[in-house]
C-alpha cells in the first residue's frame, strides 16, 4: 500500500496538535515531518533494521518492499520521493544522479573506512552520492554442516533452484551466469560486460550462458516449472531451500542464511568456483553485492539519519541483531564460523571483489537480463544467442550520455 503524501501527514499532524493530541518527537513537541525511508527489507530483516533505527531517536517512517525500483519510480514521478532510498544495486542510482535528483553525502560518512569496490564512481558524476549500508558475499555454495563438503560439479538434482521473488523474479539465475563468466573469463572481462563495454553476444558471455543452460537441460519439464514458480527463500516453513527444499547445495549469497531460520547455524559454505558446471575452475574473483543508500531529501533529520546508519556503532549493532555484514573497515568481524569466513574473503587482497553485474547495469538492461534468464529456465534446449541479441538491443537503446560506472572489480584495500 502506498503511503500518504508527506504534505497530508503534516496537515493531519497539525490538526491533531490543534486538538491537543499532537504527536511529539522524542525529546519534545517537534512536529517536523518524519524521515521517510524506502528499502528492500521486509519481515524479519525489516524488524531488525527498524530495531537499529529506533535507537537513533529520529522520527521515521520505513516502507519495505522487494519492488524497490517500481515503488521509487512511482514516487519520484508523483513528485513525492522518500527522503532516503536504499536500493539493492547502484545502477538505478546512477540514472537518478544523472537527472540531478540525489543530494551529496559529503561529510556524512568516512570514505577512507570503505575499501574497494564498495564506493564505485560514475564518469561525469560527483562523488559521495551513495554509500553501502549492507554487503553480502556471493560466489559461494551452501551445504549442510556435517555432510561431506562438495569438491566438484554436481548434477542439477543436487542443486536448490528457484527463481521466484516478490520483486524481480529471475535474479537468482543471473547470479549463476555472472559467477560463471567471472570464473571462466576473469574480472577484467566481467567488468567490461557489466558496464556495457562488452557485447552480450561476445563469445565469453555466450559460453557462460550456454554452460548454465546445459545444467538446466538435465531437468524435466515439471522440475523447470517448479524452478520458475518456487520462491528463492524456500517453503513457507521458514527453513529455506537448503533445509526445506529437498536439495543438498545452494548457489546463493551470504544473505541466504537468514532464510534458514532455526537451521542457520547448521549451514556451511564453500567457494563456488570448483563446483560450477563445466569446472573445476579456480577462484579468479568473488562476486559481491551491496544495498546502497542515497539521499533524495535534504532535511537535517535525513542527513543525521544517514550519518548514524553509517557509523561504526550502528553498523556493529545491526550486525549483532541481524547478522548483516558491513563494508566499513572499522567494524570488527563478528564471532562465529560463517562470519569469520565471510570477513576473511572480503579482506583477501589476493582475489578481486566484483560487484554484482546486474546491479550495476541500467534498470532496463537488468530487467531484460532477468527476462532472458526465465526464458532459459523454461526452454534450456533453445539457442541462447537470440536471447542475448534481444538484451543487446535494449543496451544499444540506452542514451549515449548515460554515465558508466567504474571500479566495479577491485582488490580489497
Amino acid at each position: 500500500m502506498r503511503r500518504p503524501p508527506r504534505a497530508l501527514l503534516l496537515v493531519l499532524a497539525l490538526l491533531l496538535t490543534a486538538s491537543g493530541c499532537g504527536l511529539a518527537a522524542p525529546g519534545g513537541g517537534d512536529t517536523e515531518p518524519e524521515v521517510t525511508i524506502l528499502g528492500p527489507w521486509t519481515d524479519a530483516q525489516e524488524r531488525q533494521f527498524k530495531d537499529v533505527l529506533d535507537g537513533f531517536g529520529i522520527p521515521y517512517t520505513y516502507q519495505g518492499t522487494a519492488a524497490t525500483r517500481e515503488v521509487l519510480l512511482a514516487e519520484v514521478q508523483a513528485g513525492d520521493p522518500p527522503d532516503i532510498a536504499i536500493l539493492p544495486g547502484v545502477g538505478e542510482l546512477v540514472e537518478y544522479a544523472d537527472e540531478g535528483r540525489l543530494k551529496p553525502l559529503t561529510g556524512l560518512y568516512e570514505p577512507e573506512e570503505y575499501g574497494r569496490p564498495w564506493l564505485p564512481e560514475a564518469e561525469g558524476l560527483a562523488k559521495d552520492l551513495w554509500v553501502p549500508l549492507k554487503v553480502d558475499l556471493k560466489s559461494i555454495v551452501w551445504y549442510r554442516e556435517g555432510e561431506t563438503p562438495p569438491t566438484a560439479p554436481a548434477p542439477l538434482d543436487a542443486w536448490c533452484a528457484a527463481m521466484g521473488d516478490d520483486g524481480s523474479s529471475g535474479w537468482p539465475g543471473s547470479d549463476w551466469i555472472e559467477d560463471l563468466l567471472l570464473q571462466q573469463a576473469g574480472p577484467g572481462l566481467y567488468e567490461r560486460w557489466a558496464t556495457g563495454d562488452l557485447d552480450w553476444t561476445a563469445d565469453h558471455v555466450v559460453t557462460a550462458w550456454t554452460t548454465w543452460a546445459g545444467l538446466l537441460a538435465q531437468a524435466s519439464r515439471a522440475r523447470r516449472e517448479a524452478i520458475l514458480e518456487d520462491d528463492h527463500r524456500g517453503p513457507a516453513d521458514g527453513h529455506g531451500l537448503l533445509f526445506g527444499g529437498g536439495c543438498a547445495l545452494e548457489h546463493q549469497g551470504s544473505f541466504a542464511r537468514s532464510f534458514y531460520g532455526d537451521h542457520r547455524d547448521r549451514a556451511a559454505f564453500t567457494d563456488s568456483a570448483p563446483l560450477l558446471p563445466g569446472g573445476r575452475y579456480t577462484v579468479k574473483a568473488r562476486e559481491v553485492s551491496a544495498d546502497f543508500a542515497a539521499l533524495f531529501g535534504d532535511g537535517d533529520r535525513a542527513r543525521a539519519l544517514i550519518r548514524r546508519l553509517t557509523s561504526e556503532r550502528a553498523q556493529e549493532e545491526w550486525g549483532r541483531r541481524g547478522g548483516v555484514f558491513s563494508a566499513n573497515s572499522a567494524v570488527p568481524a563478528r564471532p562465529g564460523r560463517v562470519e569469520q569466513e565471510v570477513a576473511r574473503r572480503f579482506a583477501d587482497q589476493r582475489v578481486p571483489l566484483c560487484l554484482d553485474a546486474s546491479d550495476v547495469m541500467p534498470a532496463a538492461v537488468r530487467d531484460a537480463f532477468y527476462e532472458a534468464v526465465l526464458l532459459t529456465v523454461a526452454h534450456p534446449d533453445e539457442p541462447v544467442l537470440p536471447r542475448l541479441e534481444d538484451i543487446q538491443d535494449v543496451q544499444d537503446a540506452q542514451p549515449d550520455t548515460t554515465p558508466r560506472l567504474t571500479g566495479v572489480c577491485r582488490r580489497p584495500q
